[in-house]
């Protein structure tokens, strides 16, 4: 069994690790696919490319230089933990992106900007689900988002794109192209749709109603193993007028393989009913995200 510090130092690792692969992912949507195209993105990504475009000024330097202020206002409302892992991100996509600008000269999918704007998308909005998926953030309206994230229970990437729409249109004064405005709302919706599957499918959750003689057998395994809490409930068959246990279960999804192999190790005739729930809110799930009257009030 590991330690409570090791434990974390593993965890936070891992998290390192999923931020560094999601900035590359950001990485290549962004300077391989979106910026050589003229096609913009959103939040402080957005706003270097304008710039880039209006300027040349190497859009990773307004990138890093934008971050850095919306990082001290972030500091104290979503505190230290989540800027560090914040900060590590924008120096990651930051350094990425300067190589990737050094190495790449190529012009890819430049006769067909449609595909170079879904293909983007497609990369930067994985690239933001699994940073945000892992307590961290590449900047920007990602920020605005977690922040708005952290006290309302309203989708991530909805708040992103409600931020990024103006940025896109903006890209009209320098570009000049309604057409490459038109790829860059694409960019948002499909960037949008992206981090929403990605966040979601690390908080997806599943309810199992379990019936069998061995449930005590079964609930001790899934209290021990994927860690879950189980509700004993008293039923009655219907036809056969049998009074059965039934057991009430909530997991991830991901630990549904885990719960179904225990389940067949205990009793492999075991009847098991699985289905999908909307939101699971409390200790060891998420969080309630309510307004108090007196916010209400004010």
């Amino acid at each position: 069994m590991k330690s409570p510090g090791k434990a974390i130092i593993i965890s936070e690792l891992h998290d390192y690790v999923m931020i560094t692969l999601a900035m590359f992912s950001y990485c290549i949507g962004w300077t391989i696919f979106l910026l050589p195209n003229n096609i913009s993105t959103g939040g402080v990504a957005g706003i270097s490319s304008i710039i880039y475009w209006g300027t040349n000024i190497p859009a990773q330097l307004s990138y890093f230089f934008i971050n850095a202020v919306l990082l001290i206002i972030a500091l104290r409302v979503l505190g230290w933990r989540f800027c560090v892992k914040t900060v590590y991100a924008v120096i990651a996509l930051t350094l990425s992106s300067t190589v990737t600008t050094q190495l790449y000269h190529e012009h890819w999918l430049s006769d067909q900007p449609f595909m170079a704007a879904i293909i983007g998308a497609v990369f930067c909005g994985c690239g933001v689900g699994l940073v945000l998926s892992n307590n961290g953030s590449t900047g920007g309206t990602d920020i605005i988002a977690a922040i708005v994230n952290k006290y309302r229970d309203i989708s991530l990437g909805r708040v992103i794109l409600i931020c990024d729409v103006f940025i896109i249109s903006s890209s009209y004064l320098v570009l000049r192209d309604f057409e490459r405005v038109l790829y860059g709302y694409v960019v948002l919706y499909v960037t949008a749709f992206c981090i929403d599957q990605v966040v979601n499918s690390r908080r997806s959750s599943v309810q199992f109603f379990i019936i069998s003689d061995k449930y005590m057998e079964i609930g001790q395994r899934i209290n021990r193993e994927p860690h879950r809490g189980c509700t004993i409930i008293n039923a009655q068959g219907f036809y056969s007028g049998k009074e059965v246990k039934m057991l009430f279960v909530l997991a991830n999804r991901r630990q549904s393989n885990m719960i179904f192999r225990l389940i067949n190790d205990v009793d492999p005739g075991a009847f098991v009913s699985q289905s999908a729930v909307i939101g699971v809110y409390g200790e060891g799930f998420d969080r309630f995200k309510i307004r108090r009257k007196s916010e209400r009030i004010s």
